[in-house]
């Protein structure tokens, strides 16, 4: 890697909203199944493939920074209206996810909920940056 290259700054912004209470397993798992979401989604976020010095092939990932934020649950209730209003690309994830076995039971958790009544634990974003810091507007950066 070389310091030759100036930093970039993306035009938008990629950032996953934590509950606050949640255990430090739970974070990393609502992050890895809400992230998992955007790149299927969004072709454009993901890079190219990697390969190390001998060749072996690796998958490609983003390619820019997941920004991780935490806040209470009425900040992730907001935020998700204010995503919803600006229709950015979003995925959720429910304290009843954190019960089921597998997708199927994910989605129909999700789909037996109103939107205004789903427990939040988790939501991803993607979007312009200002657009994306006016939804997460009240959170905080995950420690």
């Amino acid at each position: 890697m070389t310091t030759e290259n100036p930093p970039l700054r993306f035009d938008t912004k990629i950032a996953v909203l934590l509950s606050e209470d949640l255990a430090l397993w739970q974070r990393l798992n609502v992050t890895a199944f809400l992230v998992s979401g955007l790149g299927s989604e969004l072709p454009e976020v993901i890079g190219e493939p990697y390969a190390d010095a001998d060749g072996t092939p690796y998958l490609p990932m983003f390619r820019q920074p997941v920004l991780i934020f935490e806040g209470t649950k009425e900040t992730l209730t907001a935020a998700h209206g204010r995503a919803l209003s600006r229709a950015l690309p979003r995925s959720v994830f429910t304290s009843d996810l954190f019960s089921t076995g597998h997708d199927e039971d994910n989605r129909a958790a999700v789909r037996a909920v109103p939107r205004d009544r789903l427990d939040l634990v988790g939501l991803a974003v993607h979007g312009a940056r200002n657009a994306v810091d006016k939804v997460l507007k009240g959170a905080r950066m995950h420690p």
